[in-house]
């Protein structure tokens, strides 16, 4: 079941140098999709890390469904929230159904331990990414489009309640980005989200998160947060909007400022 994602006062840098992010507090209604964007370095990928428990704030508070998941056994947290992360080791030496298979430890007291309903569990999740037929196959022998439909799965039999993802569309072409977005929108789950692509971003947010230099500059609906002034503030470019002419909702071109 979705819970909600509430995210309080969080700051947090590598000591002793200065903070990255600073002061993020934003909420994710359960069951929706929010889409952080921003420039290079703006603190994207640094906020999703304190938020799946890679780094633990400064300050601050991250909740889901109510509870702290700094305060309580990161096993517990693995089952509150699953990460889907740009970097991916080229040499994993899984086949795809064990990469998926491992999203059920945070069920289990051993890492070996798999019961019926697990297999069940992770042959849905394989046929509902079209992995079925890659099941036996090395994962490091997929395409980057099937990399992350089996990382997308593994983090779905997890069964989490927050799903987090940082760039997932990353270095895919057209058609494969699209079907990663596809696939986003179907999952019944509360969902965070960094991408680069603002088209895509539109597509698929019902929140967008827009930062700037460690902090949030703007913050709500599509239409109403990707304006030409929140583009050109947090990304330095010029940008014409029109609407997509099946989805209604926002479309952008962009150029370099004079």
């Amino acid at each position: 079941m979705a819970q909600d994602l509430k995210v309080r006062g969080l700051c947090w840098g590598p000591h002793p140098a200065r903070r990255i992010i600073e002061e993020i507090s934003f909420d994710v209604s359960a069951g929706s999709t929010t889409v952080i964007v921003g420039a290079n370095g703006a603190g994207k990928s640094t906020l999703l890390r304190s938020i799946y428990r890679q780094n633990r704030p400064d300050a601050g508070q991250v909740m889901v469904g109510g509870r702290d998941i700094w305060q309580i056994p990161a096993r517990d947290s693995a089952r509150l929230i699953a990460a889907v992360l740009q970097e991916v080791a080229p040499d994993f030496a899984f086949t795809v159904q064990e990469v998926v298979a491992m999203g059920r430890i945070p069920h289990h007291d051993s890492l070996f331990s798999r019961r019926r309903a697990d297999d069940a569990i992770i042959a849905q999740a394989l046929s509902d990414f079209e992995l079925a037929d890659f099941a036996d196959r090395p994962f490091s022998g997929l395409s980057g489009g099937e990399k992350q439909r089996a990382l997308l799965a593994r983090a779905i039999v997890q069964q989490p309640q927050l799903i987090v993802l940082d760039e997932p569309t990353n270095h895919l072409d057209i058609r494969h980005q699209l079907e990663i977005i596809q696939m986003l929108r179907r999952l019944d789950m509360t969902v965070l989200v960094t991408l680069h692509d603002l088209n895509l971003a539109a597509a698929l947010a019902d929140q967008v998160l827009v930062m700037r230099d460690g902090r949030i500059c703007a913050l709500g609906p599509p239409k109403a947060v990707l304006t030409p002034d929140t583009i050109r503030t947090a990304f330095e470019v010029a940008a014409d909007i029109d609407c997509h002419p099946r989805t209604g909702r926002p479309r952008f071109s962009f150029d370099l400022l004079p």
